[in-house]
């Protein structure tokens, strides 16, 4: 079987493929399935047209369009196709049902309606998704959310990355049968420094550290203002370690709002962070704390963040919204607390900080459990049987 999947970002700078289609791809290439990911460059042009195998599975990043303005972006979309075709697929899995591998969906069902397509989605796109986050043009927005309906209608079936996605294609009137949940997984923990060699680095004392691994979106700042003032009531000598950066200055307004409340002391902020300094921060952190907003983006949403943490072995204290339901079981392999309350969240922390036995049974217990339940060799091997269902299903 050749699958031919196609990205909407290039491998490095954007998570969905090296976090999603990619560790799918390569355990299908264990399993005897050759895959061959389509990405395009426009975020990493020093990539444009440049092919490289990753674990027996190649990735090409398409040339960069020649086409000015608006016409960029179509010609983008027929060489994704065009270079996916290319390859005679038997199967083409399409990543993000918007942009340009949206647009290359629409393109492959017009220029050769035989070729069974599944369409995968990780996030709510439309209204009420990100369209309400980011200042897309208005006119843009339209064409997002009709793709994102659009699209799952036309394929041969959708994947989901999370629960509230299910229900979503549900929604736009797809049969169940035909919508398979795939979440996000894991691979092999990762091998963290020594904790005392991993403070040392990142320059931290023997105080309690409560990490927050974040891009800052998933919730208004109070409830981490909210929260460093329950741990200064409660615990004032940890400290919470931010690691990450948002797109609107979040960590900036952050230090401005600690100084202004009188936290500031406890709030030690690191920025972004390339992977081996995210491993040192996983080793140092005593909890890992991961908000949440009841909001339909994260209900939506399937974190990788959070699936990181869990699979590093480090007690996590969440926000009990969407899919963080499914990766966390409350007190025996992580701890869920109320959304939208940054008090809650410091008192589970604090709770956590104090009891030592409790946060290593808890680390150990939510590394196991993801590895069991969510790990990728699995997850590729339910996404296998589906394309064997397509295929054996034939023509529409």
């Amino acid at each position: 079987m050749r699958v031919a999947m196609i990205a909407p970002f290039g491998i490095r700078p954007k998570g969905t493929l090296g976090q999603r289609a990619l560790p799918l791809a390569q355990e299908l290439h264990k399993q005897g399935i050759a895959v061959r990911i389509v990405a395009p460059a426009y975020l990493n042009p020093e990539d444009a047209d440049t092919r490289q195998v990753v674990d027996g599975v190649e990735v090409v990043h398409v040339r960069l369009p020649r086409l000015p303005g608006a016409a960029a972006f179509a010609e983008t979309a027929w060489t994704l196709w065009r270079e996916a075709k290319r390859w005679r697929p038997d199967v083409l899995h399409v990543f993000k049902p918007k942009g340009y591998s949206g647009l290359a969906a629409l393109l492959a069902h017009l220029d050769e309606p035989g070729l069974p397509i599944i369409q995968d989605t990780d996030d709510w796109e439309g209204w009420g998704g990100w369209n309400e986050l980011l200042p897309y043009p208005q006119w843009m927005k339209y064409v997002f959310a009709w793709q994102e309906r659009s699209l799952a209608r036309q394929a041969r079936c959708v994947t989901v990355a999370s629960r509230r996605l299910q229900t979503q294609a549900w929604g736009f009137g797809i049969v169940p049968e035909r919508v398979h949940y795939l979440p996000n997984g894991v691979g092999t923990p990762p091998a963290l420094p020594d904790r005392c060699a991993a403070r040392r680095a990142l320059h931290l004392d023997d105080a309690p550290v409560v990490l927050l691994y974040t891009r800052f979106w998933e919730y208004p700042l109070r409830m981490i203002i909210e929260c460093l003032v329950g741990l200064r009531s409660q615990c004032p000598q940890a400290r919470l370690l931010v690691m990450g950066a948002g797109e609107r200055n979040e960590a900036e307004v952050l230090q401005q709002w600690a100084d202004r409340v009188g936290v500031a002391e406890q709030l030690d902020v690191r920025g972004w962070a390339e992977l081996p300094m995210l491993h040192q921060a996983w080793a140092a952190a005593d909890v890992a704390i991961v908000p949440f907003a009841d909001s339909l983006m994260n209900r939506a949403k399937c974190s990788v963040k959070l699936l990181e943490l869990l699979n590093a072995g480090v007690p996590v204290v969440a926000s009990a919204v969407g899919q963080a339901n499914e990766y966390i079981e409350s007190e025996r392999t992580g701890v869920l607390v109320r959304p939208d309350d940054g008090g809650v969240l410091a008192g589970a922390t604090v709770r956590l900080l104090r009891d030592e036995t409790l946060r290593e049974r808890l680390g150990r217990s939510g590394q196991a459990f993801v590895q069991s339940r969510f790990g990728w060799q699995g997850l590729a091997a339910q996404l296998a049987s589906v394309y064997e269902q397509v295929l054996a299903q034939g023509q529409p």
